[in-house]
């Protein structure tokens, strides 16, 4: 489907508003969007999913137009306090349109954080009351009208439709292109963390390519990864995962590794890691200003990170720009102790034959729960 055509229904439906959190599954319509500026359409990337449905809240409500709301079906649980308290029939009655990535569709080779959540997403829009329809690439034009105009009576009647995409359906137009300024490779950051490791530290990596990165560069510098709890879903928990590990265990120092966009989805976190100080817990934020593991569309926002760390009440915050930086900060930072917070910036790039566990969840979990207990 070409994604122009979709939004030419979009149009029809009375939105020129598009907001949600990127998704690999519909990474032609996100590339679409972002590399085509387009002005029927404000198209904002949200801090997560339940924010863009805030944002098209305010967006009705101030133009009494609904909006397009896009994500990954794990996002959907995100929405569900704003679209039940709010924007459901029965409380506001918020039209809006939900375009849903479907990551581990029953029967199709996924993620192990996918198989879940794919198998409820459909009965979650059922218990939600929310009418939907699933689109694939072969969903004709036709077909789309037909189910546009299903969307609509819902929307007239202030409520909410969903459509659910298998991946593939939006016709990809090209790798999207945007990169940033920084010159430090994020696996060549992960590798110099590893090193400063001592032998009882332990690693909590958020999803996405870091806990890949993190994967692969322990198996080459230890032989193995019992040290590392890979965070595979639940982007934006790894820090909170990491805070609990470390109240549990102050004999042990814990390295939490994260990205911006995850990190931007829950900044509460900071607040809350900055009042509670454990002072065997190190934040690590990998800043490429993008949310590359899902195709690599622009952050909604690029601050300063760890201008935040320090305002929210971190001992020690530090900004890494360069590989000399890299190296001589690194060592440093590691051995303080008391709440600390590295910014490192890098560079939107990957390893094209980049790995994933081979291991599951549950045997990656039951080796690192040894490892605790073992030392």
């Amino acid at each position: 489907m070409e994604t122009a055509f979709f939004l030419e229904q979009l149009r029809k439906l009375n939105m020129d508003t598009i907001t949600g959190v990127p998704d690999s599954a519909l990474k032609g319509f996100c590339n679409h969007i972002n590399a085509h500026a387009d002005s029927s359409f404000r198209h904002f990337v949200s801090a997560n999913e339940g924010a863009a449905v805030g944002i098209a809240i305010g967006s009705y409500l101030s133009s009494g137009k609904p909006a397009c709301v896009y994500m990954q079906n794990s996002g959907l649980g995100n929405t569900v306090n704003p679209i039940t308290s709010l924007a459901n029939e029965k409380v506001y009655g918020i039209p809006m349109l939900l375009l849903i990535g479907w990551r581990g569709q029953p029967g199709k080779k996924d993620e192990p954080q996918h198989k879940f959540m794919g198998t409820v997403t459909l009965p979650m829009l059922e218990v939600l009351d929310i009418p939907y329809d699933v689109i694939s690439p072969d969903t004709t034009e036709t077909e789309l009208v037909e189910i546009m105009a299903k969307a609509g009576k819902e929307l007239d009647c202030n409520r909410q439709y969903a459509i659910v995409a298998v991946p593939g359906t939006f016709r990809e137009e090209g790798a999207l292109e945007y990169r940033n300024s920084h010159s430090i490779i994020r696996e060549d950051a992960i590798k110099e963390i590893l090193k400063g490791l001592n032998k009882n530290d332990i690693v909590v990596s958020t999803t996405g390519k870091i806990s890949r990165e993190v994967y692969e560069q322990s198996n080459q510098l230890f032989g193995g990864h019992s040290e590392c709890f890979m965070t595979v879903g639940g982007m934006g928990h790894a820090s909170m995962i990491a805070f609990g590990i470390a109240s549990n265990r102050p004999d042990r120092r814990v390295i939490c590794i994260e990205g911006d966009g995850a990190l931007m989805m829950h900044m509460g976190s900071l607040a809350f890691l900055g009042k509670q100080k454990p002072e065997n817990l190190v934040h690590i934020c990998l800043n490429n200003e993008a949310h590359e593991s899902v195709g690599g569309m622009p952050a909604g926002a690029a601050p300063d990170y760890w201008r935040a760390a320090k305002e929210m009440g971190y001992d020690f915050y530090e900004e890494i720009k360069s590989h000399e930086e890299l190296e001589k900060v690194i060592p440093q930072i590691l051995d303080k102790k008391g709440m600390v917070f590295v910014e490192i910036k890098v560079a939107m790039d990957s390893r094209k034959d980049l790995g994933r566990p081979v291991e599951t969840a549950q045997e990656n979990k039951k080796e690192f729960m040894k490892y605790l207990a073992g030392n």
